[in-house]
């Protein structure tokens, strides 16, 4: 099994797990984006600590390893978090990201090497299918469908979240255009859109300058707009609500000694073993 087949595995027995059990989900979901209460850009940091977390705790074929800021925030790589497959023993990696619906960020082209390449073509649209295949089987688009993104895309106005997975390979099938779009909606600088057949968008490649920051850079999808290239693995939308009580838990554990955490982890792990012992079947 490769890293890739892997994942793709991976996500198959998560959104299984979800649709027997859509309560776990939840309430890890409504955890999360309660510590937007916190701080905006809080959920994003600790989603990466609670999806590892319920790979340990209701995944029995799979364990997790937060990788944090230890590792990678030298950001040779882009992933948050190590998944191992206990019966294969086979382990990969994915990016979680937290993003709102609509733009989302699939890598960061580290290097600034996709857009340079694609300008290099000289032309604001390139058709032809055997450049096409040439441009995905390039060294410079080797990382196109390498990385793992686990995207929690949340609709902050209704309370909803679903967690999205970008189809590279129908991606890569599917593109038949790829067209130089000098600016657009909110963004002063260029990107290579690609297209399919029906000139549906699927993704872009944006702005790869070294003067470029982090979100004019990299390769970027739409989820409102290329809902054909995602599966979603929480089976569509799940509702999730603010928990106030964890915002309070979180105050008094700031204030409290290791002994107190302690004994309030002993409540915690109590409450998780209860719910797995209500689980449906896998």
């Amino acid at each position: 099994m490769t890293k890739i087949e892997a994942f793709t595995d991976f996500v198959v027995r998560f959104k299984h797990l979800i649709m027997k059990n859509p309560q776990l989900i939840k309430t890890t979901l409504s955890n999360i984006f309660t510590m937007r209460l916190i701080g905006n850009k809080t959920h994003g940091d600790l989603a990466e600590i609670g999806i590892s977390e319920f790979i340990n705790q209701f995944m029995y074929d799979f364990s997790s390893i937060h990788v944090g800021k230890e590792l990678y925030r030298a950001k040779e790589h882009e992933e948050d978090i190590k998944i191992i497959n206990e019966i294969s023993k086979v382990d990969f990696s994915i990016s979680l990201k937290a993003y709102g619906d609509g733009p989302l960020q699939l890598s960061t082209d580290k290097n600034s090497i996709m857009f340079p390449f694609l300008s290099s073509f000289k032309r604001d649209i390139i058709n032809e299918p055997e450049i096409i295949k040439s441009i995905f089987s390039s060294s410079e688009f080797i990382e196109f469908g390498k990385i793992n993104v686990l995207p929690l895309i949340y609709d902050e106005k209704n309370k909803k979240c679903n967690i999205m997975v970008f189809d590279f390979g129908k991606a890569i099938n599917a593109t038949i255009s790829i067209k130089l779009e000098k600016e657009g909606k909110g963004r002063k600088h260029p990107a290579f859109r690609f297209f399919d057949l029906g000139n549906n968008y699927i993704c872009e490649v944006r702005y790869g300058d070294a003067a470029a920051n982090a979100l004019q850079r990299g390769l970027w999808t739409n989820t409102k707009h290329a809902i054909p290239y995602f599966n979603s693995a929480t089976n569509g939308w799940i509702d999730y609500s603010d928990n106030a009580l964890l915002v309070k838990l979180f105050s008094y554990a700031l204030v409290s000694t290791a002994k107190g955490h302690h004994e309030a982890l002993k409540g915690l792990m109590a409450d998780i073993e209860d719910q797995k012992t209500n689980m449906n079947g896998s």
